[in-house]
């Protein structure tokens, strides 16, 4: 299977990184992993478009959480607003709805220059941010949230990666230590590992659905002693990859646990906008922090991150995000404009991205209807979607999946036979990362291996991306489901 993979290539490609990241062992591991799915992947491709025979013509990749790479389509509003603002001769036309053109005339307008090609303020731009803290504001049902108190960034993970480097101090004895859940986001975990943090796990409950129990923070934060100096507790809410969603009595312990350990939360909450489960509704940290009153709500320290690239937005190569600040000293604040100031500004087609996402269109607004009729189509076929992994996986010998009840993956579990584990022990590699290899090799679909993201020892899971059209949903279960049954025959 392996024997096409160009493990020289790799190899080179490995040893820049190492020198240019200066990464540790670990977080080494977690990119050769990558890049051994993403060579074979772009080699296979290669292979059908020289129409070599496969028993699939094409290979659908769901390792990402990316919208539109998986197949859902852009918001009309929201490309159109976009091409009157990158070419303003749309302004004056009547190609476009009026409310798209009067949005794009107001968002030049506020741009340095009237051009989407200027720099802007270090926060971002300030029509955007006053914007966003009124949109955080009606979110967290009146919670005031306070303009100087936002940052928009390239992306949620560079802004995490920022307000990292301040709490984490490199020469420090014992080291900096980070709580991160398990399963976790992995680039979340090498931007830790590279500014130097030592990441302290806490297992999620996967037979309770991934909840975060608030034992096993205590058992972690105990497991840290003498290893390093816990000063922060990062938090996915909704999971990534494990797909649950916290209740507020579980957010409400998490702070209190955060405030009696003197810990700085860390709220990625960027899926806020796919919430599937039952009586199942996203609450935002900064929100239950406020409702929980004095003394902790004027003294936990947190920062909340979100996102335009994920939810129904989807916009992810367009690189917005944004870090809402709460509870942090003015002197701390200070330093933080400095260090986002060295990146000039976020993109400003991602802060734009931003400000639709905060405020869409109305309702009596010309693309309202559109705007309505395309959301809530990606919302059902969500809904659909996670009712079908659910039921197939769990029809399938040899898999369980809890529910999802937000996010944009499926986590299932893999209860593979010892022949199988033998056989990628004697490949030198974890027993998840072979079956993902085998079933893009022979079933042209490209998940992720649960060892990349983390998982109690002794078990194996797949990630893969929900946010797809049901068709190819249905293709990709049709073909996870034909594989997975060769796949336990050839070693059982």
């Amino acid at each position: 299977m392996l024997r096409c993979f160009n493990r020289s290539s790799c190899q080179r490609t490995l040893s820049a990184l190492d020198s240019l990241y200066e990464i540790n062992p670990n977080m080494r591991n977690l990119k050769q992993i990558d890049l051994i799915l993403a060579v074979r992947a772009s080699q296979i491709k290669e292979e059908l478009r020289q129409r070599k025979n496969k028993p699939y013509k094409e290979v659908i990749d769901v390792l990402w959480g990316d919208p539109h790479r998986a197949g859902l389509k852009p918001l009309s509003f929201v490309r159109q607003v976009f091409a009157a603002c990158i070419y303003p001769q749309l302004v004056d036309s009547d190609k476009l709805p009026v409310d798209v053109r009067q949005r794009a005339q107001r968002l030049l307008k506020e741009c340095v220059g009237g051009s989407v090609g200027c720099y802007t303020a270090t926060p971002g731009i300030p029509g955007i941010v006053q914007r966003l803290s009124e949109f955080i504001t009606r979110r967290d049902g009146g919670v005031p949230s306070h303009p100087e108190n936002i940052y928009i960034s390239s992306g949620s993970q560079w802004a995490l990666s920022n307000i990292l480097s301040v709490l984490v101090n490199r020469e420090a004895s014992p080291r900096t230590g980070v709580l991160v859940p398990v399963p976790s986001y992995s680039i979340s975990t090498l931007s830790m590992m590279k500014v130097g943090a030592v990441t302290v796990p806490y297992y999620l409950s996967e037979e309770q659905g991934w909840e975060l129990q608030m034992a096993e923070l205590h058992r972690a934060l105990e497991s840290a002693k003498g290893v390093c100096n816990p000063v922060a507790l990062y938090i996915i809410n909704p999971g990534n990859p494990a797909g649950c969603v916290q209740s507020r009595k579980s957010m409400q312990d998490v702070i209190q646990f955060a405030s009696e350990k003197r810990l700085f939360l860390l709220a990625d909450e960027v899926y806020q906008d796919c919430v599937y489960g039952e009586k199942t509704e996203f609450v935002s940290y900064k929100r239950v922090l406020a409702e929980m009153g004095p003394p902790l709500s004027n003294t936990v320290e947190l920062a909340s991150f979100h996102s335009a690239s994920k939810g129904i937005m989807g916009e992810c190569g367009l690189r917005g995000g944004y870090v809402e600040l709460v509870n942090l000293d003015p002197t701390v604040m200070k330093y933080i404009y400095k260090l986002f100031s060295t990146d000039s500004c976020a993109p400003v087609l991602g802060q734009i991205a931003l400000d639709l996402m905060a405020n869409p269109p109305q309702p009596g607004d010309p693309s309202y209807p559109l705007y309505s009729e395309e959301t809530q189509h990606i919302k059902n076929t969500l809904v659909d979607n996670v009712k079908k992994v659910f039921d197939v996986l769990n029809s399938l010998p040899g898999f369980s999946c809890q529910p999802v009840a937000g996010g944009a993956f499926a986590f299932p579990r893999l209860h593979l036979p010892a022949a199988a584990i033998q056989k990628a022990e004697k490949m030198g590699m974890e027993p998840d990362l072979f079956y993902c290899l085998r079933l893009l090799e022979e079933a042209g679909v490209m998940a992720g291996p649960g060892s990349v993201y983390g998982q109690k020892e002794g078990t194996h899971h797949i990630r893969f991306c929900i946010m797809s059209p049901e068709d190819t949903m249905e293709e990709i279960l049709k073909r996870i489901s034909s594989f997975h049954a060769q796949f336990m025959k050839d070693f059982s």
